[in-house]
């Protein structure tokens, strides 16, 4: 049950977090410019309403239908969005949360219903009549049935929240709101109920409550500073970290496993978020769009003209309370708290939406592909043109070499993974979305993409399924010699004797030199940064290929590198250091020359020769070394 929440909850998420830049653009413009404004403007103004009723719902609905199957996808999921919009006079963000998706799955049913059924040649006039006739009928659908249904259920909760207040009693909602938060059922609250009350509320009076009454970070702070002062070992040492992330940073969950470790802290969220919205109903405060993430320094910037008193008060009212209330538990327990330090490590783990498929390598056991029958191998990883690619560029030398070259053996991205791969080998923090991509498939899950035994699992499941290598003829013989093409790693791009730094200096010193050479734009950067953060791109071997994440491939102008030398290392993790960092940016399938030539220095270059690598004051070196074919 909390695994399904958790992911309803980051579903939700996925269709709101990558549209609140034009959220906050809304905010601002409707804090600035409406007749109750900072600096009121009929004209300016006039943008809040088209902005609230169509701009946000069809990004809602085009990102909830991207996340199910890709852009076309977000394409039926906007047009059946806007059906919902015609036939509403509110916000439709609910509505578009419904057939953002829906749009996404009906198009993606289709393809897969049609796919080995289209004769050659009519690709293109199927795919773009497909997502226009269903688009087309979703948009009716929407209008006739959906729209209608959800603006009923939208007014039933206006009516029933409406109810509460009049009665005084909107402040015992946090009964429901924050037990619910813990269960990662905050997303949902907040992006699905919340927030369409909360801009119909705004649009009609300059401001709304309920865009505090989730995203109000006081309770969850309370719990944090009385861990800080009254807890014990890893609790206490842990919380005072937790309470900067938490409180400036606007993530939430980092607070929930220090309630689950202490269920009666419930409690204590409770009541200081009672008392948040109750300080806010009496001294009228509220936002004028909604505050995400919840920081202290969104809601202040989301903060309506006149209100900052009554907002700051409803912030350190709900902590006061939640820490009072919290010290109390917490003081009571201490000793025998001081017995079971690891308790907050269980809670944390019970958050974790991944079981772990093994410490080292494993390989799924449900499926097993016999050795007879292997010809299709996949590497996947979030991008696809990076660490998978060098991984299949080793495996595929390897067998080649021993001469099992009809096994085909490539690199895809998770989400573009074929639906005829017979095993796939992904990172085993990939292992989830892998599998749900592909279930048709074996799954091998690797701690490393090159070094691990996948070749050794695959080796001996070739020789147990009888299939013997062909006599091998020198190892790839036939196959034509891969060099880097001209202009992608110039000599003035090979940076030696560079002083340590932290991995994250070093991975954004390689993206700006690939910024500043004209091969990405300046947001890759971010974007290697990020896939840093995600899976580590150390490959062993002394080396990194730091590169971005599939999000910003987009960004990528033309194929370039750059390889930056560190004598003294850099620290990817306490147990791998880096010498050699090798930023990448690929372009189509131009990058696939880049991994071939960096399967080569893993695999054959000596431990002496890449010792020599890591310490030349000679950039011609390390030149030669990578565009060797």
């Amino acid at each position: 049950m909390q695994e399904a929440m958790q992911k309803f909850g980051r579903f939700l998420s996925a269709m709101v977090m990558p549209n609140i830049g034009a959220f906050i653009a809304w905010g601002f413009i409707t804090a600035l410019f409406i007749p109750a404004g900072w600096i009121p403007n009929e004209g300016l103004a006039e943008l809040v309403g088209p902005m609230a009723k169509w701009l946000l719902p069809l990004l809602i609905g085009f990102t909830g239908g991207e996340v199910v199957n890709g852009h076309r996808g977000g394409v039926v999921g906007a047009i059946a969005t806007a059906g919902i919009i015609v036939g509403t006079d509110i916000p439709m963000f609910m509505g578009a949360m419904i057939m953002g998706p829906i749009g996404g799955i009906a198009i993606k049913k289709f393809d897969e219903a049609a796919q080995d059924s289209i004769p050659g040649g009519f690709e293109m006039l199927v795919n773009n009549f497909s997502a226009g006739i269903i688009g087309g009928i979703l948009a009716c659908a929407a209008y006739s049935f959906v729209g209608p249904i959800v603006s009923s259920i939208t007014d039933g909760l206006a009516s029933a929240v409406g109810a509460i207040v009049s009665a005084g009693l909107l402040p015992l909602v946090s009964i429901l709101v924050e037990p619910a938060k813990i269960l990662f059922l905050n997303n949902a609250i907040n992006h699905g109920v919340f927030t369409p009350l909360g801009m119909q509320q705004a649009q009609e009076v300059g401001k709304s409550v309920f865009f505090m009454i989730e995203s109000n970070p006081g309770p969850g702070l309370g719990v944090l500073l009385a861990y800080s002062l009254f807890g014990v070992g890893n609790a206490k040492g842990s919380a005072p970290g937790a309470v900067i992330i938490h409180f400036f940073g606007g993530i939430h969950e980092i607070y929930f496993p220090y309630v689950l470790m202490k269920p009666t802290l419930i409690l204590a969220v409770m009541a200081g978020g009672i008392t948040g919205v109750f300080t806010l109903t009496l001294l009228n405060g509220g936002l004028v769009a909604p505050a995400a993430p919840g920081s202290f320094i969104a809601i202040m910037a989301m903060t309506a003209p006149g209100a900052y008193f009554a907002n700051v008060a409803a912030v350190a009212a709900a902590a006061g309370v939640s820490f009072a209330i919290s010290s109390i538990f917490i003081k009571a327990t201490a000793a025998a708290d001081a017995e079971k330090e690891d308790a907050l490590e269980a809670a944390q783990a019970s958050m974790k939406s991944m079981k772990a498929a093994s410490k080292g390598q494993s390989v799924e056991g449900e499926k097993q592909v016999a050795g007879a029958d292997i010809k299709f191998i996949v590497y996947a990883c979030d991008a696809g043109m990076g660490s998978s690619a060098l991984g299949a560029a080793a495996l595929r030398k390897k067998l080649h070499k021993d001469g099992y070259k009809n096994i085909t053996v490539k690199n895809f991205a998770i989400g573009n993974i074929p639906k005829d791969a017979q095993i796939v080998v992904s990172h085993e923090k990939l292992a989830e979305r892998a599998r749900a991509d592909s279930p048709q498939a074996e799954h091998i899950w690797v701690k490393d993409f090159t070094n691990n035994n996948v070749y050794d699992v695959i080796s001996e499941r070739l020789k147990g399924g009888g299939v013997e290598a062909p006599a091998s003829d020198g190892g790839g013989a036939d196959e034509p010699a891969q060099t880097l093409k001209e202009g992608v790693l110039l000599k003035d791009n090979v940076k030696v004797g560079l002083k340590s730094v932290s991995k994250e200096e070093a991975i954004k010193a390689a993206g700006e030199l690939l910024f500043k050479s004209g091969y990405v734009e300046k947001e890759y950067i971010e974007g290697m940064l990020a896939r840093e953060r995600d899976i580590s791109t150390y490959i062993g071997q002394g080396i990194a290929i730091p590169h971005g994440e599939n999000a910003v491939k987009k960004h990528v102008i033309k194929t370039g590198l750059v390889v930056m030398q560190y004598p003294q290392g850099v620290k990817f993790s306490d147990e791998n250091t880096a010498h050699l960092i090798v930023g990448i940016a690929g372009k189509g399938d131009d990058h696939l020359a880049i991994i071939a030539n960096l399967a080569t220095i893993t695999m054959e270059y000596s431990e002496e020769d890449l010792q020599k690598a890591y310490t030349t004051k000679d950039p011609q070196v390390l030149f030669d070394m990578f565009t060797k074919g």
